[in-house]
């Protein structure tokens, strides 16, 4: 009987591992740059405020590198990972704060620019990115609980989002053997409640927290360590992986 060796395509850990990260100067996309740095991975924080790049790197250590990128932008996508060369792991976590209205209400064109950030950036950087990921490497997409099940006035949250998952199905067909799959946060600490005033965001974090099986919104510790397990494991791919507190389930 042939002999395989288990572990020649797997990712392991992420030591001396190159791990790109669109959006990683805040929120989740910041955690996971700390958390693959302080595994011994090297890391690559792009993102568009080019004073959050520079403290998150600085925040981040001798690991981190920075980038000024506006994922927006193919042409600059596309230059952008040109000049990074090649490398291991691509996490996508940029994002806008969210605005939640009801169709009658809604202002389309800041829904078509949602897509243009969370679903066109995704498929661009896929697109250009793909070709540098090393064997055995790994795409990590983010998409949100809002898509599973959304509420009043969460229409065009919930079409990107169910739009991400579908997206991650069909690039790990097109783009195998690079595995690629997805994070589905629930509700999170981060800045993507930040038009709400301080009271009112820590007034829905103390309402929906209390709903969850877990009694607490997530922090973003908590959802960089699925980014972690997606990229080390090896074996998974096409998969969207919820970590919720188990809002799903009530």
């Amino acid at each position: 009987m042939e002999q395989h060796n288990t572990k020649c395509n797997r990712s392991g850990n992420l030591q001396n591992k190159r791990v790109i990260i669109l959006g990683g100067s805040s929120g989740i996309g910041l955690a996971v740059a700390e958390s693959a740095a302080g595994m011994g991975a090297d890391v690559v924080i792009a993102s568009s405020n080019p004073e959050r790049v520079q403290k998150a790197v600085r925040v981040v250590g001798d690991r981190a590198a920075g980038h000024v990128l506006d994922v927006s932008d193919e042409q600059a996508i596309k230059r952008f990972f040109e000049t990074i060369d090649h490398f291991d792991h691509l996490v996508f976590t940029a994002g806008d704060a969210l605005s939640l209205n009801e169709l009658a209400t809604a202002d389309l064109q800041k829904a078509r620019q949602a897509f243009e950030l969370r679903y066109w950036a995704v498929a661009t950087a896929a697109k250009y990115g793909s070709p540098h990921i090393r064997n055995g490497g790994s795409i990590v997409l983010t998409t949100g609980s809002a898509g599973r099940r959304p509420q009043k006035g969460w229409i065009f949250a919930a079409s990107v989002c169910g739009s991400v998952e579908a997206l991650t199905r069909a690039l790990a067909v097109e783009l195998a053997p690079i595995r690629v799959n997805a994070v589905c946060p629930g509700v999170v600490r981060t800045d993507l409640w930040q038009k709400m005033s301080d009271e009112a965001r820590e007034e829905f974090y103390r309402s929906v927290g209390g709903q969850m099986l877990v009694g607490r919104v997530g922090e973003v510790e908590d959802i960089a360590q699925t980014y972690l397990y997606l990229m080390q494991e090896g074996y998974s791919t096409g998969q969207t992986v919820v970590v919720d507190g188990g809002t799903m389930l009530v």
